[in-house]
């Protein structure tokens, strides 16, 4: 798993530079999306299976959990980060084997604020509920088109000096974007968060895996399983494309003895920007 330099010399993927851990991260990451809602028992397996496959990355965000209800602190919000924070209290050697990220940024019903005192105030409540110190990547969740790159990356920065977070990265952010918040950061943007499935194929063509190669930047693909309309059988609600992908999966499935959901995976990692799904 190399790329090139621009002198031409193979190098490794810079993940343990930010990762907080001397062997970066795994090749695949464990999504809290639906965490939040278990027991604590169920929970603490969910995280030692992840690491037992070698899924020590593990990805939450603030507004996991969110039930959709108004106000947000009373309809799940911080649910997940909330769960995961006891399962850490609750076995504290976890934390040193896993790679903690999380996002903020997502604030219904506004819905986004990336404002330097919202997006502190969010990384900070994100470290109570987790009950850490730090996390190893914070990430905006979505850009706030009413909050000027030079104040995000003045919070983040600052976030950064403080210890409480140990790099940054950003989440459903177009090139254009990333490339205006990098302007005015002094810590590098370690990586971004697309959606990208065999469903979804804008980064392709967007530009965001270029500039992820170019940058050195780590892309984090959300959703590799297309929204979970990949992972199991295919009906009469599917739209013919759903039910076209999942055949050609079935097909190269069943030649080389293994899963519909392996096969998307490796369609994910098989770029060479080196997508962690």
């Amino acid at each position: 798993m190399s790329t090139q330099s621009p002198e031409g010399t193979p190098t490794t993927p810079p993940t343990g530079r930010w990762a907080g851990t001397p062997g970066g991260i795994g090749p695949i990451a464990y999504g809290c999306w639906r965490f939040a809602g278990g027991t604590l028992e169920e929970s603490e397996l969910k995280i030692r299976t992840a690491l037992d496959c070698g899924m020590n990355l593990i990805d939450t965000a603030d507004i996991y959990g969110y039930d959709g209800s108004e106000p947000a602190p009373r309809g799940g919000f911080g649910a997940a980060e909330e769960l995961l924070g006891r399962v850490l209290s609750a076995e504290p050697s976890l934390r040193e084997e896993i790679v903690l990220a999380t996002k903020g940024g997502i604030t219904p019903p506004v819905p986004y604020d990336s404002g330097a005192g919202y997006l502190r105030a969010a990384c900070e409540a994100s470290l109570r509920r987790l009950g850490v110190d730090h996390v190893e990547l914070y990430q905006v969740h979505r850009p706030d088109l009413l909050a000027h790159p030079a104040e995000v990356a003045g919070v983040l920065d600052d976030l950064v000096r403080e210890g409480k977070v140990l790099s940054v990265g950003v989440s459903n952010y177009s090139v254009a974007q990333t490339t205006a918040l990098e302007a005015h950061l002094e810590a590098p943007l370690v990586s971004t968060q697309p959606q990208f499935s065999a469903l979804c194929l804008d980064p392709l063509t967007d530009g965001t895996l270029d500039h992820c190669m170019q940058r050195s930047m780590l892309p984090l693909a959300w959703s590799p399983l297309g929204g979970g309309r990949l992972l199991g059988g295919t009906g009469p609600d599917d739209d013919e494309r759903t039910v076209r992908v999942a055949a050609v999966c079935d097909r190269i499935a069943a030649e080389r003895g293994t899963t519909r959901a392996a096969v998307l995976l490796a369609w994910v990692m098989a770029h060479p920007a080196r997508c962690v799904p």
